[in-house]
């Protein structure tokens, strides 16, 4: 009998996080997600640390941020000296495998010594070029096509209790990583299972998305759709492990990439510093000592892979950069972090920490997003105030009444960048204004829009 503890990955692309019924989402979208997060644990407070689709999944992966992995962009493999999940699982005596989307290789089909040590693959690199929403493409092993029926969702859900099942008598980690609700590209919509557009079409528009416009009427029906399928997907998948009896001995997390903010602060749908671009929905639910209740502390995309080796009882690389939450799950005492750090690339070179008040962020206007990882010299940008601004509609940076808060973030910020291996920035101050004075925030939002639509990712 298999002792060891299972785990999956559930993990979605470009989910904003108040698509949850749990953060007060009032469609019911997410009755599973839900479920998950009320009765085991709720990361109420989770954040990307990189939110580009490849970057992100680079951090997630190795526990590395992504300017220490190198994939600080899409289109950079992985290299293939980085430890990945599926090393430590596969060291620690598990069966490892991936199905879904990947984004780490410079090859597609992806060839063995690019699939970061995963066993076995049912997987495209780029998942949005190689198939569509009812035409779902796949590679095998041996890079073989595999093309499976049914809308893409319920066909990679079908494909990952195949697996699990197939591995039920030995313990397993399993990566399952979806599209959806991903734009598709080429269309650059976001195609729902048939019938599904119609009934959220026009129901409900988060409150930043009320203001600042972008496609959200165009597209929120759409990406509501495939919001709710990946739900049901998650509810298939959780009644085939209690089927085969290992619901006690398996943990699932559920997480997402990064947000969506349908263009309203730069020219497509991710790639900055906002809520809607970095805050995601993660719940795990597991045996019991590994159901935590819900967690008010902040927590990182890059805290999640030194908490499933933790959870697992596998010993956590000293190399990786984020920290296992099983001390806040277990209500331990922990000296936790009071803010989380944030590398934006592609759209520009910024950095940017969201405490659980203030935002503040920071960018490199004379480096290209897409060229260069980093910069030494960064210029003052924005600074929220998320307690009043929790839409972030009034930049307050430069304001002289903000100085001292400034000030603090500033020093904090520059202590998280070298502590992730940057060099120590020079940061410029921002152009002082006195109180009353506001600067023109809804025009910020496209203050990198000029570079043009990004198309992949």
């Amino acid at each position: 009998m298999n002792e060891k503890l299972n785990v999956v990955v559930f993990f979605t692309d470009q989910q904003r996080w108040d698509t949850t019924g749990a953060h007060g989402n009032p469609l019911g979208l997410t009755p599973h997600f839900d479920r998950m997060a009320r009765t085991g644990t709720h990361f109420y407070h989770t954040f990307t640390c990189q939110p580009v689709c490849g970057p992100a999944r680079s951090c997630l992966q190795t526990g590395l941020y992504a300017t220490a992995s190198g994939c600080y962009r899409n289109g950079i493999p992985l290299r293939r000296e980085h430890r990945t999940l599926a090393h430590y699982f596969k060291d620690a005596g598990y069966a490892t495998g991936y199905i879904g989307k990947w984004h780490l290789a410079g090859h597609e089909p992806v060839p063995e010594e690019e699939r970061g040590g995963y066993e076995e693959w049912l997987a495209a690199n780029v998942l949005e070029f190689s198939s569509d929403a009812y035409d779902t493409v796949l590679y095998d092993n041996d890079n073989r096509e595999v093309r499976l029926p049914g809308y893409r969702v319920d066909a990679q859900t079908d494909a990952a209790i195949r697996y699990i099942d197939r591995h039920k008598d030995e313990p397993f980690f399993l990566f399952l990583s979806y599209l959806e609700p991903h734009h598709q590209n080429h269309s650059d919509n976001y195609p729902a299972p048939d019938g599904y557009e119609e009934l959220y079409a026009g129901r409900w528009t988060p409150p930043d998305l009320q203001a600042l416009g972008g496609t959200s009427a165009q597209h929120l029906g759409g990406y509501y759709g495939m919001v709710k399928r990946l739900d049901e997907a998650l509810g298939r998948l959780l009644d085939a492990l209690k089927s085969l009896g290992l619901h006690e001995r398996t943990l699932v997390l559920f997480t997402s990439d990064h947000g969506c903010h349908f263009k309203t602060r730069n020219s497509e749908y991710k790639r900055s510093c906002h809520e809607s671009s970095i805050r995601i929905p993660a719940a795990m639910l597991g045996p019991r000592r590994l159901n935590g209740g819900h967690i008010r502390e902040l927590v990182s995309l890059i805290d999640f892979p030194p908490t499933l080796l933790d959870a697992a009882g596998i010993p956590v690389p000293e190399t990786m950069q984020g920290r296992s939450a099983l001390p806040l799950i277990r209500r331990d005492d922990a000296d936790w972090q009071t803010e989380v750090f944030v590398q934006i690339s592609e759209s520009g070179v910024a950095r940017a920490i969201r405490t659980d008040r203030w935002k503040y962020g920071v960018h490199a206007p004379d480096r290209d997003g897409r060229k260069d990882a980093g910069s030494d010299r960064y210029e003052e940008q924005f600074l929220y105030d998320l307690a009043a601004d929790p839409y972030e509609l009034t930049n307050l940076i430069g304001l002289d009444s903000y100085r001292a808060v400034t000030d603090d973030l500033r020093s904090r910020l520059a202590k998280r960048m070298t502590e992730a291996g940057e060099p120590e920035p020079v940061i410029v101050l921002a152009a002082s204004r006195k109180s009353g004075q506001r600067a023109v925030s809804i025009a910020d939002r496209r203050a990198d829009v000029s570079r043009g639509p990004i198309k992949r990712g």
